[in-house]
């Protein structure tokens, strides 16, 4: 086989590559489910948040305290904030949290876990692609 030929071979296998996605993820952040009752903000679906970012929802009940300077609850699946606060700006938080405590920087995956160093520090673990850092302790 000649070098034309072979190239003829090569571009006409090139073109009949499908062109695939840089990025296919499904990976998307659960909005806020915020109910107003009189003084305080009850979030009720903190359970499918908490799921989605495989952490506990106490972790991220003190992360939102920490966040809104405000006492925060956990009961019966729903997070019970003691102030009043729309759904975007909760939102606003919760995207907040998953960037710095749950997705991976390196290779923008979820599948992390969180260690505790001490000191004020936590060491973000990805299980996908290795990397490991530290993160500020909430």
């Amino acid at each position: 086989m000649s070098d034309e030929e072979y190239m003829k071979l090569l571009d006409r296998a090139f073109d009949s590559k499908p062109i695939m996605a840089a990025s296919t993820s499904d990976f998307v952040i659960p909005n806020v489910d915020a109910l107003v009752q009189g003084n305080k903000t009850i979030i009720k679906n903190i359970a499918a948040i908490a799921d989605k970012a495989r952490r506990k929802a106490d972790e991220i009940g003190r992360y939102m305290s920490k966040e809104l300077s405000v006492p925060i609850s956990v009961e019966d699946q729903r997070l019970i904030v003691n102030s009043k606060f729309n759904a975007p700006d909760l939102d606003k938080i919760i995207k907040r949290y998953f960037s710095t405590y749950v997705i991976c920087k390196e290779c923008s995956k979820p599948d992390t876990h969180l260690d505790s160093s001490g000191r004020g520090m936590f060491t973000l673990v990805c299980e996908a692609c290795g990397a490991h850092y530290k993160v500020k302790s909430y």
